[in-house]
This record gives C-alpha cells, structure tokens and sequence, in this order.
C-alpha cells in the first residue's frame, strides 16, 4: 500500500509541477528528480513481485498420503 501511494504522490506532483510557476531551470531539476524516483519507485516493486515469485514453493498434493515420510535406511534393518 505504501508503494502505490508513493506512485499517486509522484502523479499529482508531476501533473500539478509545470503550473507551479517555477523558473525553467528549477522545473527541469524537479522533473528529472521526479523521474528517477518514480523509475526507483518501480525498480524496487519489480524486484519485489520477483523475489515473491521466487519464494513461492511449489507443491504438488497428487501422490501424498498422511504425509508419509520414509524411514532412514538404519532404521529399517535395526528392527
């Protein structure tokens, strides 16, 4: 949620920075600053969805019953 809002506060301040009245040299400072902190901003959610996806551990329940876990082989003969 933090994310998304920080893209509405670039939009507004991006859509609102050229009627602010700022000196040209200013407004091109500004908009550039914008620019990469949007570009950060979406940077850092797509390596975000990406280690999601990453960590994301498959499991497949066709075969499974009683979550049956085979005995280690000493086991086995000892008995």
């Amino acid at each position: 949620m933090q994310k998304a809002r920080i893209f509405l506060v670039l939009g507004i301040w991006i859509a609102v920075l050229p009627y602010l009245g700022f000196p040209y040299s200013w407004k091109d400072v500004l908009t550039t600053l914008s620019g990469i902190g949007l570009i950060c901003a979406s940077y850092m959610m797509y390596k975000e969805s990406k280690l999601k996806e990453v960590q994301k551990e498959k499991t497949f329940d066709n075969f499974r019953e009683n979550d049956f876990k085979e005995e280690p082989e000493e086991e086995k003969y000892n008995t």
